[in-house]
């Protein structure tokens, strides 16, 4: 990944921040974008990367973060849609449609605009890696909330309809498929940080928690030269969870009162 521009939405925490500090490792020169402006903006700091407030459901923020990626570096190689909420949790007899229309926005909508915008820019350069992060939930049914669900199935059809498309200006499409990954999001879930690694480490066959820094090598590899002829693919790095058909968490989501987990405002 030497000098490879890099963008990455939802980067100030979690599976973002984690890909953005190995591609950085990795010679890359990346563009942090959050909603959060003053934790995207710290973490920028600290690693000496440029950052630009980025809310996702709004396509001119996305198409800006683009434009200020190129206008800084002068090429996008790598767009990762990252950001993402949990959204609406709880009876699918109760959920409002606005929370659910909030949740389509965040996990789908924005991987709509962040795909379409990179690859309006990688078109020029005849090159170009369009990643973005779906879920177990995406590849099979009952391992997430409905909302949360339904948008990454979503990811998975776009990232195949997609990369059918953009192939022919050199551009690879792909998904990355987390099992339940520890992140500040899974701390607010399971109340604490101790509580999401145990919870983690109980769904997984292998009996151990999966980490932020896991998913990131995922996408890193898709992102590298040794990725060259993938394209199309979902990569599900879950531990074997959807292997052997285990929970994930989503029994005990299900009987929860109706919620949004999320920014504030976006329900």
């Amino acid at each position: 990944m030497q000098d490879k521009v890099v963008l990455v939405t939802g980067a100030a925490s979690g599976i973002g921040e984690a890909a953005a500090r190995l591609f950085i490792r990795e010679g890359a020169k990346v563009v942090l974008a959050d909603i959060n402006e003053v934790a995207g903006a710290a973490l920028a700091r600290e690693l000496g990367m440029h950052f630009i407030a980025t809310d996702v459901t709004f396509e001119e923020q996305v198409e800006r973060a683009v434009a200020y990626t190129v206008e800084r570096h002068g090429r996008i190689d790598c767009m990762i849609n990252n950001a993402g909420v949990i959204g609406a949790v709880g009876s699918i007899m109760e959920t409002t449609a606005q929370a659910w229309r909030a949740t389509q926005a965040i996990l789908l909508e924005s991987v709509f605009f962040g795909i379409k915008h990179a690859a309006r820019a990688m078109r020029e350069q005849r090159s170009g890696v369009i990643l973005s992060l779906s879920s177990i939930a995406g590849v099979m049914g009952g391992l997430g909330p409905h909302a949360y669900t339904a948008a990454k199935h979503g990811v998975v059809g776009l990232t195949r309809s997609a990369a059918s498309e953009l192939s022919g200006y050199g551009i690879r499409v792909n998904a990355v498929a987390p099992g339940t990954t520890v992140t500040p999001m899974i701390d607010q879930v399971r109340g604490s940080r101790e509580a999401a690694m145990t919870g983690a480490a109980e769904v997984s066959p292998l009996g151990t928690a999966l980490l932020p820094e896991e998913i990131a090598a995922g996408l890193l590899f898709l992102a590298s030269d040794a990725a060259a002829h993938i394209t199309a693919h979902t990569l599900v790095v879950d531990s074997g969870v959807t292997a052997g058909g285990f929970a994930s968490g989503a029994s005990k989501l299900r009987d929860r009162p109706v919620t949004f987990i999320g920014p504030s405002g976006q329900h």
